[in-house]
């Protein structure tokens, strides 16, 4: 008895046995009846058994026919199932990957080596930016609206996420060209503490703490420890800059975000007891598997295995 039996013919013997009709079977299939009984006596010769007994008014399982039938059907939902696995790869590759910012990770060119990378891999695939106000920390990780995310750490939620990190920059403060401190070349942390704070939107949580140093503020206990003074909510660069430029306060940030906001009349300066910031390219966990989120990550790593960027 030969294997070599085509998917084909399965689907043909297993509407025949659900129909016990040729003629029924055939218009369910889109095919001739006499193709279609032709193909049911090639595989009758291929199995070296008569699968149906013909009958005046249809047809009827034999024995071996019967014994066939469930694992005919088996092997034809495998095959569903392969065919739709494949087809879900190929919609993947055609479809869209959301990378979401908060603010853009410049960065000596990382962010078009990478597309490029990803689209010579994907080129059905396109790639949408999405820029995203301060207030979400995850930049549409957390709702779905990005599959990808450049975002800065710590996340709320972290255990939903993953991440590789991209940079590692020392914390400046910014303030305007005309506060006092701006004459020194260096500043101690300490020196800031009773200055009015520029702050994430609240729904930011730990990443707000963050940036206002919390964590270095309780550290110097005392008076110092204290909540910071906010002199007023940030959601945006152009918003930072615009409180800086008024003198609602002074704010930290990551050395390669500095030229964003000193644009006139704003400067930055180090500032000593601060640890460093970390840019990071996230997705959710449950997104790993992802085709295309794969494919983004494999880019990033290439790039940096090649050193195209940073």
């Amino acid at each position: 008895m030969t294997t070599d039996v085509h998917v084909r013919e399965l689907r043909y013997f297993t509407a025949v046995a659900e129909e016990l009709h040729f003629t029924r079977a055939a218009e369910r299939l889109y095919v001739s009846q006499p193709a279609l009984s032709k193909q049911i006596r090639a595989l009758e010769r291929q199995l070296g058994a008569e699968l149906f007994r013909r009958e005046p008014r249809g047809v009827s399982l034999t024995e071996a026919g019967a014994a066939l039938l469930p694992h005919a059907r088996r092997v034809l939902a495998g095959w569903g199932e392969g065919a739709a696995a494949v087809e879900a790869v190929r919609a993947a590759r055609r479809g869209t990957l959301v990378v979401g910012m908060s603010t853009s990770p410049g960065r000596d060119g990382l962010l078009p080596s990478i597309r490029s990378r990803f689209t010579a891999a994907h080129p059905e695939a396109l790639v949408r930016l999405r820029q995203t106000r301060w207030e979400d920390p995850t930049a549409g990780l957390a709702d779905g609206t990005a599959d990808v995310a450049y975002v800065w750490l710590p996340l709320p939620d972290a255990d939903r996420y993953a991440w590789t990190v991209v940079a590692e920059e020392p914390r400046l403060v910014a303030l305007p060209e005309a506060h006092p401190l701006a004459a020194r070349p260096v500043l101690d942390f300490a020196d800031l503490t009773d200055e009015p704070f520029l702050a994430l939107p609240p729904e930011a949580g730990v990443l707000r703490d963050f940036w206002l140093a919390l964590e270095e503020r309780r550290a110097l206990g005392g008076a110092a420890a204290r909540p910071p003074r906010i002199g007023a909510e940030i959601a945006g660069t152009e918003e930072t800059y615009e409180a800086l430029v008024a003198g609602l306060g002074i704010c930290l940030v990551a050395t390669g975000n500095a030229p964003l906001i000193t644009l006139g009349g704003v400067t930055t300066r180090p500032v000593r007891g601060l640890g460093p910031s970390r840019y990071a390219l996230a997705r959710r966990r449950e997104d790993e598997g992802r085709p295309l989120v794969r494919g983004y990550l494999e880019a990033y790593r290439r790039v940096r295995a090649g050193g195209e960027a940073g």
